[in-house]
């Protein structure tokens, strides 16, 4: 009795593998057996796409990628048993394509199309080329891609990564930039202005503040405030102070421009008509039951001159420690 009761926990343990399994193969490795050509592997792999696909693309003069290429990116190790190399190669990406490679040229000289096409005007429906990138790449700063604004605008991975390539352009410091202004040309403009980020001189990239594949926070923020994002580099204006600034506290873009600005230190205007946007009710700039000889000092015009004009007596501005900094003197 005891030995067919270990036989058949021993059968179900084995149906329960064998169903595992199979709902782990991806939905595309078909074997022919049907014989369905869409659904069949290439006999020779890389090989026969190498047949015609081994040529390269030259811009303005000079190579801009080559099929070889490909061979020296993360894609193709053989050896990590996550890439496509070390699955179906090629069509690992693009699917069962044995009809593309068996096809002969048209009236029009195009061959059948592979399974999917990422790029050109036949490229493939740009949720079915995404679902191949995030078959692998759901997870760490893509789990937040669903709903993203990228993701509603219908952006295909492939219109900012380019895979066949031995360093991706989008996550080189150098050229990221570049690539995000290509869409974004408010942004490019700003980082030519006076004040702006280090971001065309190589120091800052998009990515340092901003996930493009989607954030809890706005504007696809690597942090849910603006200030915490900020804090990040800005450490010593993180608080808390004895006495705190609201506008700091609240959010640092209102008065400063990240992207750029004409003004100083990225203002978004230039002082004391920022302060004037909140310190304008009164003669002495907001001011409640000061003395007479403050309303004085400020009702002069002295103070409108010169680079920092307020700041010349406020100097802490984004918060004092000093027991008499209520001000924002000390």
């Amino acid at each position: 009795m005891s030995n067919l009761f270990y036989l058949g926990r021993q059968a179900i343990l084995a149906l329960l593998c064998i169903g595992f399994f199979a709902a782990t193969v991806p939905a595309f490795a078909g074997d022919g057996a049907s014989g369905d050509m869409a659904t069949v592997y290439s006999d020779r792999g890389v090989a026969s796409c190498m047949k015609c696909h081994d040529t390269a693309i030259v811009k303005n003069g000079r190579i801009y990628k080559s099929a070889m290429d490909f061979f020296q990116t993360p894609h193709a190790v053989k050896g990590d048993p996550r890439s496509p190399f070390a699955q179906h190669e090629c069509e690992a990406c693009h699917g069962p394509s044995q009809n593309h490679v068996q096809s002969t040229p048209g009236p029009n000289g195009i061959k059948a199309l592979p399974a999917v096409v990422f790029s050109g005007p036949n490229a493939s429906p740009v949720a079915e080329r995404n679902k191949v990138c995030l078959g692998c790449h759901q997870n760490g700063l893509r789990m937040d891609w669903a709903g993203s604004q990228h993701q509603s605008a219908d952006l295909a991975c492939v219109s900012c990564h380019t895979i066949h390539v031995k360093k991706d352009p989008i996550l080189v410091k150098a050229t990221q930039p570049e690539k995000c202004f290509s869409c974004h040309a408010e942004q490019r403009a700003l980082t030519l202005q006076y004040s702006h980020h280090p971001v065309r001189e190589g120091k800052v990239v998009c990515s340092d503040c901003h996930n493009p594949h989607g954030s809890p926070g706005p504007k696809l923020l690597k942090e849910v405030r603006v200030t915490d994002l900020c804090y990040s580099c800005h450490a010593d204006k993180r608080g808390p102070m004895l006495w705190e600034h609201q506008p700091v506290r609240e959010d640092c873009t209102n008065c400063h421009n990240p992207h750029g600005s004409v003004n100083p230190r990225l203002l978004k205007e230039k002082v004391p008509f920022l302060c004037f946007d909140c310190h304008a009710a009164t003669n002495d700039m907001g001011g409640v039951g000061v003395s007479k000889q403050s309303v004085a000092a400020h009702s002069g015009s002295m103070y409108l001159y010169g680079d920092r004009s307020c700041l010349n007596c406020h100097s802490q501005i984004h918060g004092s420690n000093s027991p008499s900094g209520s001000t924002f003197f000390r």
